[in-house]
């Protein structure tokens, strides 16, 4: 016969008044936590109490009970029926219900209070979740849950945010196969198909991170902080029916835009409005777009305007916003650091001063009436206006009668002559002359030169010109200057006889941010200066050459030379020569990519390469200290923080830095360095004039222009 099992036999309930009961010393809650016994006193008085006390009888010195109870277990209820004493909302005689324990049980009133805390289990986030829908299906608002059980309404909102979450992805939540972190990262869409589609994906891959989980499922949404949502505004959005989708679970900058083609259908709106206001101004065409490539105004001549005037109170408020930051600036010279409010206003007053100084242009009535406009957004998502650039088809086509003689008064007319020439014979017909039926020519009259003969004498004056120009380097020099120039800033102008090309690349692989990169900006007001300076009409740049001096050339010279480097990795180009003459380069001009201002960030290095790389970066600049501060972090996490910590650095991925010379090189570069012997022609020719009496005839001096 199987012993009987001995029956379990509970603790007795009862009402007891409340000036009976006693804070037990035997209360293991010493830190407060949670809710407030305030919050805790409002939520009895509302709902009354909901969970007993746990007291024993208080026993004298004989073991007798007195009539008072300790309470162990439920010190808070206890706290928050007391201030409700207090505030003589509860009579003191009021009756609380309480579970009874027996004084004389082999546990204590200690581990009576911890195990009441200890074996407590919280409520489950679904469970949450789903008592808090129930509410809302009952009518309640977010603000009236959140206030009726003493919680934030953020909280609130995150565990109604789940009903954007598939039930099949709740299920496996429940079912302890997800963690918290990756479930919330699905609110991020309410594509209940996508969001399963993505999670069945990552159950085959090993990175089930939550910040891959929003990357996937918000990889065709746009950023808040893009600059075509900036552009168009949140508020044109969301009014033409647009749907911004928050993370309410992480800082998300502003959320996700839902709809890109409608987003993009809103900034080419705004862009055609804006360019339809700049057409009216008098332009011949205005090209608008979101962004253009770097070079998009090669051979186009840009307008040199003047800088309209400031009215009186313009010029009153500019002169008051220095003053302001002049007093600013002298009173917190030489501080370590500014108050946030005084930093906030340096800001704003330089970027009103700078609106003020970066002046509208005024520009000829008919300039405007053949030039163009180009219009884009920045990074900012400002509308960026650029006026004033000529096409070469809406030149004004150059005198016809200019400089046509060959030989004439004009040094510069040689250019303009070759270009009438050829225009003079078309299939061997002088160009002008009306059709119809021809009178026989009369035996003297004069008859122009058959074709092939001025083929014949042209070779003759091309060869003597290729000698001559070869023994005089001024000409030469000026020569190549004068085809640089019309490659950069005459497009399709053919004003030269001298048969070189400058490529310049194209860029076909842009990177991103590349046309506001400070070398960028440096080279456009390069180009911008030298504009200034340069004729209209590419006949005229000959004459205008031979005007200036000599380090005016050289500078021009230096900066056409300049566009044609190419130091971009081609996948398709074999040509390693190409980067090592590169480094060549980088080191006559000391080149430092850091000192031009690169920076890694997480868009133009850090955000694309593997976690092993930026720890080699941050490795690098800052030590192994600092890489294993940040070892830890998720990918999205340590790409923003090692961009904090290589902000100042100085520190180069390696295609951006200059090769040192190898010790062959070193090597090869100092026996180079020796004087060269002289071709042997020109060795010649120096030994038989020094083996004469001095330099009678004066032949070293034009040696030395040859040379």
């Amino acid at each position: 016969m199987a012993p009987a099992i001995q029956k379990i036999v509970l603790n007795g309930a009862r009402d007891i008044a409340f000036n009976k009961l006693i804070l037990s010393q035997a209360n293991v809650r010493r830190i407060k936590a949670g809710v407030s016994v305030e919050e805790l006193a409002e939520d009895i008085a509302r709902r009354k109490l909901l969970q007993s006390l746990n007291v024993r009888p208080v026993l004298d010195e004989e073991g007798t009970e007195t009539g008072m109870y300790e309470v162990p277990a439920g010190g808070r209820r206890y706290r928050a029926l007391e201030l409700l004493v207090k505030q003589k909302r509860l009579a003191k005689t009021a009756l609380v219900p309480c579970v009874v324990g027996d004084a004389s049980s082999g546990t204590s009133a200690e581990e009576d209070s911890l195990a009441e805390n200890v074996q407590r289990q919280a409520l489950h986030p679904l469970d949450q979740f789903r008592s808090f829908k129930a509410l809302i299906d009952k009518g309640l608002s977010e603000e009236e849950i959140a206030a009726r059980f003493f919680v934030p309404v953020n909280v609130v909102k995150q565990r109604l945010r789940l009903t954007t979450i598939s039930e099949k992805l709740l299920e496996v939540y429940a079912a302890e196969d997800m963690t918290l972190e990756q479930l919330t990262a699905f609110s991020v869409s309410s594509d209940h198909a996508r969001q399963e589609q993505v999670w069945d994906s990552l159950s085959r891959s090993y990175n089930k991170e939550a910040y891959y989980i929003r990357r996937l499922l918000t990889e065709s949404a746009v950023r808040v902080s893009d600059r075509r949502a900036q552009f168009v505004g949140i508020e044109a959005y969301e009014a033409a029916g647009g749907v911004v989708m928050r993370d309410l679970f992480t800082d998300d900058h502003g959320g996700w835009l839902q709809d890109p083609a409608l987003l993009d259908r809103l900034v080419d709106d705004k862009l055609k409005v804006e360019a339809q206001a700049i057409a009216s101004e008098g332009w011949k065409w205005v090209s608008a777009a979101l962004d253009f490539k770097y070079g998009y105004a090669n051979g186009l001549r840009r307008l040199v305007g003047e800088p309209i005037d400031m009215s009186a109170d313009e010029l009153a408020g500019y002169e008051a916003l220095k003053a302001e930051f002049d007093a600013l600036n002298e009173q917190y010279d030489g501080a370590d650091e500014l108050p946030d409010e005084v930093d906030e206003r340096f800001g704003e007053l330089e970027t009103a001063i700078a609106a003020f100084e970066d002046r509208p242009l005024r520009y000829d009535t008919a300039e405007i009436a053949r030039a163009g406009v180009f219009v884009s957004i920045d990074e900012d998502g400002a509308l960026e206006i650029e006026r004033g650039f000529v096409r070469p088809d809406d030149e004004v086509a150059p005198d016809a009668d200019a400089g046509s003689e060959i030989g004439g008064d004009n040094p510069g007319a040689g250019v303009r002559a070759s270009t009438s020439q050829a225009a003079i014979t078309v299939g061997g017909e002088p160009a002008g002359e009306s059709g119809g039926a021809e009178s026989e020519p009369e035996e003297d009259a004069l008859r122009p030169l058959s074709e092939r003969l001025i083929i014949e004498l042209t070779a003759h004056r091309t060869l003597a010109l290729r000698e001559a120009v070869g023994a005089n380097f001024d000409t030469a020099f000026l020569a190549v200057l004068h085809v640089l120039v019309l490659n950069a800033f005459y497009r399709y102008a053919s004003d030269t006889c001298v048969e070189i090309t400058a490529k310049s690349t194209g860029f076909t692989a842009q990177a991103p941010g590349l046309k506001d990169t400070p070398s960028a900006k440096a080279i456009g007001e390069r180009h911008e200066e030298w504009q200034k300076h340069l004729p209209e009409k590419s006949a005229d740049l000959w004459n205008a050459l031979v005007a200036f001096d000599g380090d005016s050339r050289q500078a021009l010279f230096a900066y056409c030379a300049s566009l044609s480097v190419n130091a971009v990795h081609e996948p398709w180009n074999r040509n390693k020569d190409r980067q090592a003459h590169a480094d060549h380069l980088a080191r006559a001009v000391t080149l430092d990519m850091a000192a031009v201002g690169w920076v890694p960030t997480v868009e133009n290095y850090l955000g694309r390469v593997p976690k092993v790389r930026i720890l080699e970066a941050v490795r690098e600049a800052k030590g192994e200290q600092s890489a294993q501060l940040i070892d830890h972090l998720k990918k999205a996490d340590m790409a923003a923080e090692a961009q904090r910590l290589l902000a100042d650095s100085s520190w180069l991925p390696e295609p951006l830095r200059t090769r040192e010379m190898s010790d062959e090189e070193l090597d090869a570069s100092a026996g180079d360095a020796g004087d060269e012997d002289l071709p042997e022609f020109l060795a010649g020719d120096i030994d038989a004039d020094e083996g004469a009496d001095g330099d009678p005839d004066g032949e070293l001096e034009h040696l030395d222009a040859a040379e």
